[in-house]
């Protein structure tokens, strides 16, 4: 039986797997790296030098342990997107990616919409632009780091250079170009109109962009001994990671939406078509790595973040009891949270720990805590979080329901599926059917599908879901708690508005210290 390898560049560490044709995963690696570079303000990068060293490792680990190195045929990269990777004359890195966190562009970003003009640019794009995009990150490295600018020849997200380090190959593929704010993505292609408005050379980038199921090239011999494989194996050009655990969560046809609680959360659909952000809420009409489909997503910044935020700040001896007894400090969080009861006795909290995306997107939003008291403990501390997140993942399916995208279903994914507690909340607060499919790393697992697809073992994605994808736990939506969460969640809707002209006098204040 054939075996395909899925890689999931996340922003806190490589996860690989091998999977056989039937969806079996009989070998996984993952080597943590989540160092974040924070050089001054709203602004986050990551060396893509340790993202290479990283995957390496994941992947020989993932080898070994599956002992079916001669039988691996195919494989691709998923992983973060919207960051940039520089690249100069002799295709090597200059300095650091600004990766998908970081909102430093905030006056290129109004500079940009000036140029361009947004009602051209969602007529093109069918996007809003935001400070984490290529363009306007771009321009931001022309005003301040003319250095690297003036160096630069190449452009890449995250995952193109590790297929870059694979293959020898330079290429983009579409589910990451959609993030770039310089791609026609009704039409699949990039806009050259975009680029020439906003200054930046046509020719960082290759002319042509994949599909996600194309294969892009071969292993380089060197690396393939490296990784413990066999010469002549395929790499599938990928995709951005929503797209990929769109796919590991089933979300392949109009109108399947999945959850992803990970560092960040996504609520996302499937589409015919690519439905325009018409509303200006950064809810992202992006290409889908499936040919002729796109995808409807929102995203929210500080979701699984939040947590580890409280995990690293409020539970710290708690967690390192529970690592020295082999115990997950998450698993010991929620036991608490399941303490308190429903709204964490009148305590709700706003999850923009480092600015927000949708349906806010702006990067001077910060998080908070409202209605503390004295009564309040640690249980309803971190039963807030839990709920705050999932509140504000809320936001994004009532613009799908806005959108005409039928949201009775939701598959879930990340950690968020893993909880029994926040199954149940999420059941609840969107008044949702949740489902947990057999599938734990859905971003491994797209990656996977893609790389069996490229190599012709599989018709299409569709038909690969099909047979690998069943579910396991189904959570229906308590009518009780239903009614609770809709008066909580009246509270949180309109706490942004109330507060977004604080959040940015505060950033003033805070930037004179």
């Amino acid at each position: 039986m054939k075996c395909f390898i899925g890689i999931d560049m996340g922003t806190s560490g490589i996860k690989a797997v091998v999977m056989e044709h039937d969806g079996k995963i009989i070998g996984t690696g993952y080597v943590e790296n989540n160092e974040l570079i924070t050089p001054a303000s709203l602004c986050v990068e990551q060396d893509p030098g340790n993202w290479w060293n990283a995957l390496k490792k994941a992947v020989q680990n993932a080898v070994r342990e599956s002992q079916a190195s001669n039988r691996i045929v195919s494989m691709a990269v998923t992983g973060q997107m919207l960051g940039n990777v520089m690249l100069d004359k002799n295709k090597n890195p200059i300095g650091n990616c600004i990766i998908w966190m970081d909102q430093r562009a905030i006056e290129e970003l109004e500079e940009f919409n000036n140029i361009v003009g947004k009602e051209r640019l969602i007529e093109i794009t069918s996007n809003i632009a935001l400070t984490s995009l290529w363009a306007p990150k771009l321009m931001w490295i022309r005003k301040h780091r003319p250095d690297i600018y003036e160096k630069t020849r190449h452009i890449l997200f995250p995952k193109d250079y590790i297929n870059f380090k694979l293959t020898g190959n330079i290429s983009i593929e579409v589910s990451d170009a959609s993030g770039s704010a310089l791609m026609d993505v009704k039409k699949r292609k990039w806009s050259k109109e975009l680029f020439e408005l906003c200054g930046i050379p046509y020719t960082w980038v290759p002319s042509d962009i994949f599909e996600s199921q194309d294969c892009i090239g071969t292993l380089l011999p060197e690396v393939a001994h490296e990784l413990g494989l066999r010469a002549g194996v395929t790499v599938a050009a990928g995709c951005g990671d929503q797209s990929a655990c769109g796919i590991g969560s089933g979300a392949v046809k109009e109108g399947v939406v999945s959850v992803t609680i990970g560092t960040s959360g996504v609520v996302f659909a499937a589409t015919n078509q690519v439905i325009p952000d018409n509303a200006e809420a950064a809810a992202m009409g992006y290409c889908h790595a499936i040919p002729k489909m796109w995808c409807k997503f929102g995203c929210t910044l500080g979701a699984g973040g939040s947590f580890k935020w409280a995990r690293d700040t409020f539970f710290v001896n708690e967690a390192a009891l529970c690592r020295k007894n082999g115990q997950n400090p998450y698993n010991k969080m929620t036991d608490y949270a399941s303490r308190a009861a429903i709204g964490a006795n009148g305590l709700i909290f706003l999850p923009y720990m480092n600015g927000e995306r949708t349906p806010h997107p702006d990067p001077f939003a910060k998080g908070v805590f409202l209605g503390l008291s004295y009564r309040h403990k640690l249980d309803e501390v971190l039963r807030s979080i839990m709920e705050g997140v999932t509140m504000s993942l809320r936001d994004t399916v009532e613009l799908l329901r806005a959108a005409r995208v039928d949201v009775q279903r939701v598959y879930a994914s990340g950690g968020g599926a893993r909880s029994t507690l926040w199954r149940q909340m999420q059941a609840d607060i969107f008044n949702a059917e949740l489902i947990v499919n057999n599938v734990k790393e859905t971003g491994c697992m797209g990656a996977a599908i893609l790389a069996g697809v490229c190599a012709g073992e599989y018709q299409d994605i569709e038909s690969a879901c099909a047979a690998i994808l069943k579910p396991m736990t189904i959570v229906d939506p308590i009518p009780e708690n239903v009614q609770k969460y809709d008066e909580y969640y009246e509270v949180y809707r309109n706490l942004y508005d109330t507060l977004k002209d604080d959040f940015k006098k505060l950033n003033s204040v805070a930037g004179k210290y």
